[in-house]
């Protein structure tokens, strides 16, 4: 990996789960990590309790619109996240991929933002295990620069 990282994250509607990892990275490196989202079926719109629950950290995704996955993009970053198991991307040699089994709450009867607050918590501990591995655990980046601060 050669100048800045880059990661995409991808679930199926691209919608929830891959709207939310990606807003948590880029609230958590800044411009220290190239972040990207996409789904294998696209929905219309990013999921409203996805989006709230990010709000209710600070973080804001209202402005994020559903894309369709591109081989020229899972090509173009170091590493692909899948989210849940549901959305297939097929491997491309020289990027790294990871499938994530995501939390689903709902499976145990838990829903609305009590599921969605789960979810977040779920990808949240694990995109800081992710960013650790591209910037280096080396504290959270300074936001207006997008470089990690050492603290």
């Amino acid at each position: 990996m050669t100048g800045t990282p880059s990661v995409l994250f991808v679930c199926v509607h691209n919608a929830g789960k891959s709207q939310m990892a990606a807003g948590l990275m880029r609230d958590l490196v800044g411009n220290a990590v190239d972040v990207h989202s996409a789904g294998t079926a696209p929905s219309d719109a990013v999921n409203e309790q996805s989006a709230q629950s990010l709000a209710e950290l600070g973080i804001n995704i209202s402005g994020e619109r559903p894309k369709q996955i591109t081989e020229q993009l899972v090509r173009a970053v170091d590493v692909v996240v899948v989210l849940g198991l549901e959305a297939e991307v097929d491997p491309v040699e020289g990027t790294r991929f990871q499938t994530w089994d995501t939390d689903e709450p709902s499976a145990r009867g838990i829903q609305g933002m009590d599921r969605m607050r789960l979810v977040r918590d779920d990808i949240a501990t694990r995109v800081k295990v992710l960013a650790d591995e591209l910037v280096g655990d080396s504290g959270t980046p300074d936001k207006e620069t997008g470089t990690p601060s050492r603290r």
